[in-house]
């Protein structure tokens, strides 16, 4: 399941009209779903789209949101390449202080992603502060305030406070990936135009065999991978800046073509901790994501009566009386049963629908291959192509309200011809649970006694 399929569930449970007995014979047809309820959803989704007004909410929705994320992804890919080329910005007088830049591509990152861990692990209450600090929160609603910009129908879109949450975490991970991408691009670019003297200086007391112990640790990922892009404690000695006057020290003058070997850390900086991990958060923001639209789509309203009613037989129920008793009710017939065999070769039903069929016969607990609608819209041929396919013992179901015409004699008697036994069923509505009345079974036996066939048999 995805948001779009949420979506065209969310509108299909509002609008749909199904019976129980249309939900209940897509349960039986689509039984390799069964015990999977997000399967089965996913699988009814599909099968009804096409009753979807068209643009469907689903297709509105994305694509605005869609063009939400990208127009707010630019907007902080620009403002991480202007923030970059700032941080970098040379003079020629004073060299640029990688402090800045590192606090930039490694401390803010790792801090706004542990206020990520914590967000979603919060993910579940409504009113998430950390969730609505994001920017992706604020940056929709400032946009949403500009004319045209939402679709008056997006506004009643109610989702799960559980998703829209997750949607905010996911997509705040695009955006901090395309301000981090910026401020890559700002590098390498500023490295690549200019001649550029890096340098740190910070009021702390902080000796240049410390710092680069620091950076050793800063660095383990790519340390032994890329060891020259781990600075060295001559290189750090060498750009340790103080500001006195604004000079720069001779020694920092006569070593002015090393100090850009800093680059080179700053860019696997940026890289590892900026991207690399922030990737990481993203992928673990999607796999939440998913969960929360799983966890959303069984908790829509409609959603568990749809599961209960696609995996709930519809149980026929009958009067507590044994055969005899029962038999004394209808009008005389030879060839009675009172209870069905629990399988038949075919079963056929005469202006029936097929998923109708399969549906009270799993109402009564009887199981068969084949499954056949005859009469009713079907031609001539049709039905004498399922008669030529059909064999051994019939289950037929007729409606019980409407009584035996020609054409279905004639379709009997055909059958019986090809066939053993043929067992004529009437059955009631699917709000009756299928039950008969005496006097609608009593037309059928008074018809089938003047048929007059030893194959025929009548359930009462």
């Amino acid at each position: 399941m995805n948001l779009k399929s949420y979506l065209d569930l969310f509108e299909l449970l509002g609008t749909d009209t199904s019976s129980r007995e249309e939900r209940r014979a897509f349960g039986l047809v689509n039984v390799v779903t069964k015990n999977k309820p997000l399967e089965q959803l996913s699988a009814w989704v599909y099968e009804n789209k096409t009753k979807l007004k068209k643009p469907a909410l689903s297709e509105t929705f994305s694509s605005t949101l869609y063009s939400m994320t990208l127009l707010i992804s630019v907007i902080a890919l620009l403002f991480g390449f202007l923030s970059g080329v700032g941080l970098l910005s040379y003079n020629g007088h004073e060299p640029v202080n990688v402090i800045y830049f590192i606090a930039m591509v490694v401390f803010l990152p790792l801090f706004t992603m542990t206020l990520t861990l914590f967000s979603m692990f919060r993910a579940n209450v409504t009113q998430s502060m950390l969730v609505h600090i994001s920017p992706a929160f604020w940056m929709e609603k400032i946009l949403g305030l500009l004319p045209n910009k939402i679709e008056d129908n997006l506004k009643e879109v109610k989702i799960n406070p559980l998703l829209a949450n997750w949607i905010v975490i996911k997509r705040s991970q695009i955006i901090a990936l395309a301000f981090s991408f910026g401020l890559l691009l700002a590098l390498l670019g500023v490295v690549a135009t200019k001649d550029i003297a890096f340098a740190w200086s910070t009021t702390l007391s902080i000796t240049p065999e410390a710092f680069h112990h620091f950076l050793h640790t800063l660095a383990f990922p790519w340390r032994d991978l890329y060891p020259s892009a781990l600075p060295s404690i001559e290189l750090i000695e060498q750009s340790q800046y103080f500001r006195l006057g604004d000079k720069l020290s001779d020694e920092m003058i006569q070593n002015a073509s090393k100090l850009g070997e800093w680059w080179k850390f700053l860019a696997f900086a940026t890289l590892f901790y900026a991207i690399v991990l922030r990737f990481t958060m993203y992928v673990l923001s999607e796999f939440g994501f998913k969960k929360a639209i799983q966890r959303s789509c069984l908790s829509l309203d409609g959603a568990e009566r749809l599961l209960r009613d696609m995996n709930e037989p519809i149980i026929s129920t009958y009067a507590n009386e044994n055969e005899q008793q029962f038999i004394q009710r209808h009008t005389a017939y030879d060839q009675m049963i009172n209870a069905l065999d629990a399988s038949y070769d075919v079963i056929q039903g005469w202006a029936i629908a097929k998923e109708n069929l399969s549906v009270i016969a799993d109402s009564m607990k009887v199981i068969s291959p084949k499954f056949f609608e005859v009469g009713g819209g079907n031609t001539l041929d049709e039905d004498m192509e399922i008669i030529y396919h059909s064999r051994g013992e019939v289950l037929l179901y007729v409606k019980s309200w409407e009584p035996p015409t020609m054409d279905f004699i004639d379709y009997l008697e055909a059958l019986v011809k090809r066939v053993d036994k043929v067992l004529v069923c009437p059955v009631g509505t699917l709000e009756d649970k299928y039950e008969t009345e005496a006097k609608e079974v009593n037309v059928w036996a008074r018809k089938l006694s003047m048929f007059g066939s030893a194959k025929v048999w009548l359930k009462v």
